[in-house]
């Protein structure tokens, strides 16, 4: 019996063969393993937007542990670095050290009582007019306050902060935040006056947020934000890494990025002809904080104009999703930097988490299989509208600072 034959359309027959399908991307950028469909895979968020590839430089990278994202996502880095670019890594956990000393630095370590300092609110040296200036600074002590308090700020305590940062400013220095929590511990009479109200009532209307911020300058958070930058420190060098781990499991956390990341930005923006990849490593540990999850949304929506790459990296999707329960702020806020990523870089995850997976990525039925059997060192790249199925490979002497098993098999 002879069959008619079956007819179909390319686009047909690439989502049948989504894999196979996809265009090459650009040649240039940084080499990243093999595509298992053949020949050589490279990707470089900025050549790629410059092409028209992408709309956007940003990328999530996402994955079980064990399955290789960490070593993709520090020799991506390394290699970047090769190219030119600016690596700047928010370390939660205190792993990136051998690769900041690889790219010739050492990490700097934030702690509280510890003897570097930063200071959030020192934007001198980003080459703004004066006006220009203290409105950067102003949403950046802001985004310090709302991240302090956990949620965003009421009218009254916004106003609160620029009528402090105003007092704080007129020294003639760089304002810090000890300025800024003394004049919202106590507001003078002409401050009291300009929004119309009394010391009494202004100090009262901003008295959580001036406690919280006061954690910072006095309290158990004191040392690391209370005063001018530390000299010395390289935060425009080419590679900067933020050893964040001392607050890793404190609620704290979420206020530590917010300041650690406003004090290189400030830098980086200074130069926006150098090319920036910014790292926030254990994105969800940080995103259930209402404010840091508003911060780094401006960060993800901002990367074209900044000369930023954003990259976050996360286990599951799930993670994002959980952030700050169904529904809410928090939680779309952190959903919402997987709709601003562009390259999206997928690992083996387990088989509760496909249908979520293939929902927030946009996965055919064919890359939701793929994803759940892919092998260690694997990945599904979502790279705009293409996909590709990618073989990390580390290049001889990267495995000294890619390794993250040592404390588990015991090696010193």
């Amino acid at each position: 019996m002879r069959l008619p034959t079956h007819e179909a359309t390319t686009a047909q027959l690439g989502a049948v063969y989504p894999l196979a399908a996809s265009r090459p991307l650009p040649s240039g950028g940084v080499l990243v393993g093999r595509d298992l469909l053949g020949g050589a895979f490279v990707h470089d968020p900025f050549e790629l937007y410059a092409t028209g590839a992408l709309t956007n430089p940003n990328m999530i990278v996402l994955g079980q542990i064990g399955r290789g994202k960490s070593a993709l996502v520090k020799t991506y880095l390394y290699r970047q670095a090769a190219f030119g670019r600016r690596v700047v890594v928010l370390d939660p956990k205190g792993e990136y050290g051998p690769l900041a000393r690889a790219l010739g630095t050492e990490p700097i370590a934030l702690r509280p009582g510890g003897a570097l300092r930063l200071n959030p609110l020192d934007i001198a040296s980003a080459g703004l007019s004066r006006e220009d200036a203290g409105q950067r600074r102003l949403a950046l002590c802001a985004a310090i306050a709302s991240s302090a308090l956990g949620r965003p700020l009421a009218p009254v305590e916004h106003t609160a902060v620029e009528i402090a940062l105003d007092a704080a400013s007129t020294s003639g220095a760089e304002p810090a935040l000890p300025g800024v929590v003394d004049a919202l511990l106590a507001p003078s009479a002409r401050a009291a006056r300009l929004v119309g109200s009394d010391e009494a009532t202004l100090r009262a209307d901003s008295r959580d947020l001036a406690l919280e911020l006061r954690r910072l300058v006095h309290g158990e958070l004191r040392g690391m934000f209370d005063g001018p930058t530390s000299p010395g420190l390289a935060l425009g060098g080419p590679a900067v890494v933020l050893d964040l781990a001392a607050l890793y499991h404190s609620p704290a956390l979420g206020v530590l990025v917010t300041c650690a990341a406003a004090s290189v930005l400030a830098i980086v923006e200074a130069d926006v002809s150098v090319r920036t990849v910014l790292v926030v490593d254990e994105a969800w540990a940080v995103l259930a904080n209402l404010g840091v999850a508003r911060f780094l949304q401006s960060s993800w929506k901002l990367a074209r104009a900044r000369g930023i790459a954003n990259l976050a990296v996360v286990h599951r999707v799930s993670d994002l999703a959980a952030v700050g329960g169904a529904g809410s702020a928090a939680t779309r806020l952190a959903e919402g930097l997987i709709a601003d990523s562009e390259t999206v870089v997928c690992y083996a995850q387990p088989a509760a988490e496909l249908p979520g997976l293939a929902a927030a990525l946009g996965l055919s039925d064919e890359e939701q299989r793929v994803v759940g059997g892919l092998r260690r060192g694997v990945a599904l790249w979502r790279v705009g509208c293409r996909s590709y199925l990618v073989e990390h490979r580390l290049a001889p002497g990267e495995s000294h600072f890619v390794d993250t098993d040592a404390r588990l098999v015991g090696v010193s």
